[in-house]
């Protein structure tokens, strides 16, 4: 994929770890605060869509490194319960972006700091599973590369509240995100 494959956009929407089998011990914690977090990502994607920002999808590699994204959405969309509820609402769209992570930050090992940088993108919107795991980890080293940092905190979900104030706190204070709700997240020019 070379530059004129990619759009050009200063804001980039990125979600975290929406498309997950949630089988892991602490999923049950999870299970509702992810839905109400995909459902406030659902509208707010649809919103900045519509203003030309692009989605990147940074997901962890539930595959084994032999499956593919689209293979996971299929998976988790035909299944039942909190899973499959994000996974029908926050499906990829046609020019939806995606990224597998090895770990935790969607920076680490993949190739998401390249595509922000072809893209010229300065700002990333982060939503996503879990506020204290991999949202604050990819906060933090969208922070250390001097991107501008949006963590609207109704679009984010952790196992417990407590860990997601404290992790929203932590990014609002150190890391210097806004953190207001989705509802005062205004798309700009994409360019």
């Amino acid at each position: 994929m070379d530059n004129d494959d990619l759009p050009r956009s200063r804001t980039v929407l990125l979600l975290i770890d929406f498309i997950n089998p949630l089988d892991f011990p602490g999923a049950e914690d999870l299970a509702a605060p992810a839905v109400e977090a995909a459902q406030a990502t659902d509208v707010l994607k649809s919103a900045l869509c519509k203003a030309g920002v692009p989605a990147i999808y940074a997901n962890d590699n539930y595959g084994g490194w032999q499956s593919d994204f689209q293979t996971l959405v299929e998976r988790c969309a035909a299944g039942k319960g909190a899973s499959a509820e994000m996974a029908r609402l926050l499906r990829p769209q046609s020019g939806d972006l995606t990224v597998l992570k090895p770990r935790h930050s969607a920076f680490l090992g993949s190739p998401l700091d390249l595509l922000l940088s072809r893209m010229h993108a300065k700002e990333i919107i982060i939503t996503g599973l879990a506020t204290d795991l991999c949202v604050q980890l990819t906060a933090m080293d969208g922070f250390l590369r001097e991107y501008q940092l949006k963590v609207p905190v109704d679009c984010t979900a952790a196992e417990s509240a407590e860990y997601k104030k404290q992790s929203i706190a932590y990014m609002e204070r150190v890391l210097r995100c806004d953190v207001s709700p989705s509802a005062f997240i205004h798309a700009g020019q994409p360019h």
